[in-house]
C-alpha cells in the first residue's frame, strides 16, 4: 500500500510540473482503456450548472504523448521565456513600404521549400517580421555579427544530431546570444537551461563552473533534448513550442483545440509567451536568410570560431592570470570562456576542463606552461594569506561605477586584477551596476595605475630604460619575466603595442624604474 502511495504522489508530481496551471474541481490521473480510449482511473463527478459528467474522455494521441514524457523521467519545463517582446508580441498591421507584401509572399514560399518550418504566409507572421525591421535594426544587426561566431558551433552540433540547422536561429530568440543570459527563474545560457536540466543532459553546474554557459556543451545537450522533443511530436514547429512552455501545455492546447497538432491551430490555446515564440523564431529567420536584402551589413566579429582553439587546463587558473600571461584582454578571454563564473578555471581530478584563446597566443602559452602555472601558483600561494597583511586599510580608494564600465576596465586603471577587485567586494559574477561603490587597493596607493603609466614612459625617454630586442620564441609575458616588476600591460604601454604579436628583431623599451 505505501509502494503504491509513492507511485501515485510521484505521478501526481509530474502532472502538476507539466500542467504548470491546474484544473480547479478535480483532480485526474490518464490511462488507457482496451478499447484504445483514454479514460479516467475512476469516475469524476464535476457539476457546473447542474450538469453531471462521468467517465470523462480524454485525447487518446494526447495521452499517448503525455505518456512517452512521464517515461523520459521529467519533471519541470525546461525553458523559461526570457524576452518580455516574444510575451507581449503584437500581431497588429505594420505600416513598412519598403518590404511589399507579395515580395515577403514570394520569399517565404521560397523559404517554406527548403526548411521542415511551416514557414506560410499570414497577416500575423507578417507583421511581426515588418515590425522587427522598423524597430529592431539595430539590434538584429548585432546580433548578426556574433552570429558569426556562434553560428559555425553551433551547425556542427546541430548536424551531429541530424537537426534543422534552422535551429540555430532559436538562440536568438532564447537568449540573444549571450552565454550568461539568466531570466528571472534561473534558465541559464544560449539555450536557456534549468538547473536540474542542465544536470540531466550532462551540464556540470557547479560553484566555479556553469556549463549551461558553455557554447559547444550547451549546444550538444539542446541538440539531443530537441531531437527526443521531436521523437515525441513528430513536427518541428510543435517541438519548439514544447521546447519553450514544456510538452505538457502542448498536449494540453493539443486538447483544448479538440485534437489539431498545427502549431497555428492550436496557437490560441497555448500560453502567451509561446503562442508568439513560433513567430519571432520565424520572423528572425527570415531576417537573417533576406539579411542582404534588408540592407544588413556583413560585420566580421571581433572573433572568428576558426582563429581559437583550446588547451586542458592542468592546474588551477584564473582569466587575469592568463590575460597577464598571455597579453589578451580579460574581456576576450571571458567572451572566449564564459562558463567560468568566478573566471577562475578549476582543476579537478577526471574533469577536462578547457582554456579558449586566440590561436595567435595558443602555441606561446603551451610552450611557457610550467612556467604559467608556477607563476599561477605563486599568485595563489600569496592569496590564501588573511587580506589584512596584504592591504593597509589606508591604501584603499572607492570607485564609483560610471556608464559603460566593466570590471577588466576597472582593474587595469588600478593595476589590480579582476579576480581581486570581486574578492575585495564579495562579487559572485561580473555584473556591476552604475553607482555602485567599489573598494579596491590600487599598486599604487598615491594615483590610479594610468598615471604611473605615464610616469613610466617619461622614464624611459630619458634614458631610464633599457631596450631589448625580440627574440624568436618570445612573447610579451616571457620577456616580462625577465624584469621583476614589469608585466605584460606596462610593455604594451611603454611601446604603444595594442595586440600580442612580436617579429624577431623589433626593439622594446622596458623601464629600469
Amino acid at each position: 500500500m505505501t509502494f503504491r502511495f509513492i507511485i501515485v504522489l510521484v505521478l501526481c508530481s509530474f502532472e502538476i510540473c507539466f500542467s504548470q496551471t491546474h484544473d480547479s474541481n478535480r483532480t485526474v490521473r490518464d490511462s488507457l482503456g482496451d478499447d484504445g480510449v483514454v479514460a479516467t482511473q475512476k469516475s469524476i463527478k464535476i457539476e457546473a450548472d447542474s450538469v453531471s459528467i462521468k467517465n470523462l474522455e480524454d485525447h487518446r494521441e494526447a495521452s499517448e504523448i503525455d505518456k512517452m514524457w512521464l517515461e523520459e523521467l521529467y519533471s519541470n519545463t525546461l525553458y523559461d521565456t526570457i524576452y518580455k517582446s516574444v510575451t507581449e508580441l503584437s500581431f497588429e498591421a505594420v505600416d513598412y513600404p519598403e518590404l511589399p507584401t507579395d515580395t515577403l509572399k514570394k520569399r517565404l514560399l521560397d523559404l517554406n521549400a527548403k526548411t521542415p518550418f511551416n514557414v506560410e504566409y499570414n497577416p500575423g507572421l507578417e507583421s511581426v517580421i515588418k515590425s522587427y525591421l522598423k524597430h529592431r535594426k539595430n539590434h538584429l544587426q548585432k546580433l548578426m555579427a556574433l552570429s558569426s561566431y556562434y553560428f559555425p558551433m553551433f551547425e556542427q552540433a546541430l548536424d551531429n544530431h541530424d537537426i534543422p540547422l534552422e535551429i540555430k536561429y532559436l538562440a536568438i530568440v532564447e537568449s540573444a546570444l549571450k552565454p550568461r543570459a539568466k531570466s528571472r527563474v534561473g534558465a541559464t545560457g544560449l539555450w536557456q537551461f534549468m538547473f536540474a536540466t542542465g544536470k540531466m543532459y550532462g551540464l556540470d553546474v557547479s560553484s566555479y563552473v556553469d556549463e549551461r554557459s558553455d557554447p559547444i556543451k550547451s549546444t550538444k545537450a539542446a541538440a539531443k533534448y530537441l531531437s527526443r522533443l521531436y521523437e515525441i511530436f513528430g513536427d518541428w514547429d510543435l517541438a519548439l513550442a514544447a521546447y519553450n512552455s514544456g510538452p505538457g501545455n502542448v498536449t494540453k492546447a493539443i486538447r483544448r483545440s479538440g485534437g489539431y497538432q498545427n502549431y497555428w491551430n492550436i496557437r490560441h490555446n497555448l500560453p502567451r509567451e509561446t503562442a508568439g515564440y513560433l513567430p519571432a523564431f520565424l520572423a528572425t529567420m527570415y531576417i537573417f536568410e533576406y539579411a542582404e536584402a534588408h540592407g544588413f551589413k556583413n560585420i566580421k566579429p571581433e572573433f572568428a570560431y576558426v582563429e581559437t582553439d583550446t588547451v586542458h587546463v592542468k592546474q588551477m587558473i584564473t582569466l587575469d592570470q592568463v590575460s597577464e600571461v598571455t597579453g589578451v584582454n580579460i574581456e576576450e578571454l571571458q567572451f572566449l570562456n564564459p562558463s567560468y563564473k568566478l573566471d577562475i578555471i578549476p582543476f579537478i581530478k577526471d574533469e577536462n576542463y578547457t582554456l579558449r584563446l586566440p590561436r595567435s597566443v595558443i602555441g606561446s602559452f603551451v610552450n611557457n606552461e610550467a612556467s604559467i602555472y608556477a607563476f599561477a601558483q605563486a599568485e595563489f600561494d600569496k592569496r590564501e594569506k588573511p587580506m589584512p597583511q596584504f592591504f593597509d586599510a589606508n591604501t584603499k580608494t572607492t570607485y564609483r561605477v560610471r556608464s559603460g564600465d566593466v570590471l577588466g576596465h576597472i582593474a587595469r586603471k588600478y593595476g589590480v586584477r579582476v579576480s581581486q577587485i570581486k574578492q575585495w567586494n564579495g562579487l559572485r559574477s561580473n555584473n556591476i551596476s552604475i553607482g555602485q561603490r567599489l573598494t579596491i587597493y590600487p599598486k599604487n596607493a598615491q594615483q590610479p595605475v594610468a598615471s604611473s603609466v605615464k610616469a613610466a614612459v617619461t622614464q624611459v625617454g630619458s634614458g631610464s630604460a633599457v631596450l631589448y630586442t625580440v627574440r624568436s620564441g618570445d612573447s610579451l609575458w616571457s620577456i616580462s619575466q625577465k624584469y621583476p616588476g614589469v608585466s605584460v600591460q606596462n610593455i604594451k604601454d611603454w611601446n604603444g603595442i595594442s595586440g600580442t604579436t612580436l617579429k624577431p628583431g623589433m626593439k622594446l623599451k622596458i623601464s629600469k624604474g
